[in-house]
């Protein structure tokens, strides 16, 4: 299984690391826990975080309750859960966050044939987010305007010099890694822009990693989730993830559509 990934691409940097402690003899869900017992990692309760078999999940139970009472992840023999594990362990405040704000509206309103604002909002966090950090400066914000304007040709080509300087996305939702597997140009993300200082541009991956995860779970925490926060974001549009990105690339409005205009009542 593992054999399908392109670990080269670079929208698989922020869990590249992580891949890389894993052994070949190990099975990766065991790997998963064993890395998760050295960094210590606890859930919102406390509890220690690791993986088991999909079988653990009891009948009924839903799975963000399951891990909320008891650290436990369920964990199948598949690619999305397989990436759903190297997230945990790349940003695992960011999770404990989103399940903590899962399990408190289960707990609220019970599992449902609706998930609910906040937990919709959770679920697409959780699969298929992408993390934009932006340099806090004019430049910045201009770049963040043209995205959340859909004007495409700005962001990615007249911008361009600022993508991987002043702009860098670290990947995050588990369902949109294993979507990359095997590429296509229409896979897009919901990106959440997280404004930076100079000095996180000056620090290494590990160290921008560790900023990005305490970041955004403390936002988390304050400020609470709602759909509105994303923006779309078409992966392979991020300027040096795709070798074609020339000006028919861009121009093809089947991908890069230009954002709908509200009817007038």
């Amino acid at each position: 299984m593992r054999d399908t990934i392109d670990w080269s691409r670079p929208w698989y940097e922020s869990v590249r690391d992580a891949a890389g402690r894993l052994s070949a003899d190990t099975h990766f869900r065991d790997g998963f826990s064993q890395q998760a017992a050295a960094l210590g990692l606890r859930n919102h309760l406390g509890l220690p975080v690791s993986f088991v078999p999909q079988e653990a999940l009891p009948e009924g139970t839903a799975y963000e309750e399951h891990i909320g009472a008891t650290g436990c992840v369920p964990t199948r023999d598949n690619l999305h859960d397989f990436f759903n594990g190297l997230v945990w362990l790349t940003f695992p405040r960011i999770k404990v966050q989103l399940n903590a704000l899962q399990a408190a509206q289960i707990a609220r309103d019970g599992v449902g044939k609706s998930r609910g604002p906040a937990r919709d909002a959770a679920t697409i966090f959780d699969e298929n987010a992408a993390l934009l950090v932006v340099r806090d400066n004019a430049a910045g914000q201009a770049l963040m305007d043209a995205l959340r304007e859909h004007r495409w040709h700005e962001a990615f080509v007249a911008r361009r010099a600022q993508w991987g300087v002043e702009a860098q996305v670290w990947l995050f939702g588990h369902a949109l890694m294993e979507k990359l597997v095997a590429p296509r140009k229409a896979i897009t993300a919901h990106t959440r822009i997280v404004l930076a200082d100079e000095e996180f541009f000056t620090l290494d991956d590990s160290a921008r990693r560790a900023w990005i995860d305490e970041r955004v779970a403390r936002q988390l925490a304050e400020e609470g989730l709602s759909t509105a926060g994303f923006t779309p974001m078409q992966a392979l549009g991020v300027p040096g993830w795709w070798p074609q990105q020339d000006a028919a690339f861009y121009a093809d409005a089947t991908v890069f559509r230009p954002k709908r205009v509200a009817a007038v009542k």
